[in-house]
């Protein structure tokens, strides 16, 4: 077994075999992270099939001939890459904002690798403006900053953007 990077999303077979004499059709336990894999992962003789490969599927693998479970191969590691998700805006006022005040906005996800680009826009009508770039953006509440705001996170796999949260400041 070799160690493995895969994309979320993708099909990944593994494959373990033994140099042992066996019997002619020896059957293979998996394992990840030491303990036995039980659930939705195709085997058939030798192969492990994940597909499609989800970023829960990172761990370490290993096998062993059934019988023979203490002699188990060495692990690999699989790293799963997947684009930003749970992608989320926070606000830092906590309650009702007035004209002038200052808000900061800031945008997290979960993302592997991490995000390496946050870009701020503000929903104006039908449009979409750009407003700032980071993971956090800070500004004075007045009319013209009044609006929708949401982030969107992207990594070298992908992108995702969050839900819209509304900055209204007070009379």
């Amino acid at each position: 077994m070799t160690p493995e990077t895969v994309i979320e999303s993708d099909a990944l077979t593994m494959t373990c075999s033994t140099t042992c004499s066996l019997s002619n059709n020896p059957t293979f336990n998996w394992y990840k992270n030491g303990q036995p894999l039980n659930y939705n992962h195709t085997t058939s003789d030798n192969k492990l099939q994940l597909n499609p490969v989800s970023s829960e599927d990172s761990g370490n693998y290993s096998c062993a001939v059934r019988g023979h479970e203490s002699l188990s191969s060495t692990a690999v590691f699989l790293h799963v890459r997947y684009k930003p998700k749970n992608v989320s805006v926070s606000n830092s006022a906590s309650g009702d904002m007035g004209e002038g005040d200052t808000v900061t906005l800031t945008c997290s996800s979960d993302a592997n690798p991490p995000v390496h680009n946050y870009t701020w826009y503000m929903k104006t009508g039908a449009e979409s403006l750009v407003r700032g770039t980071g993971e956090s953006i800070s500004f004075n509440v007045t009319s013209d900053t009044s609006g929708l705001y949401y982030c969107q996170a992207q990594n070298e796999v992908g992108s995702q953007t969050s839900t819209e949260v509304a900055v209204q400041g007070g009379e």
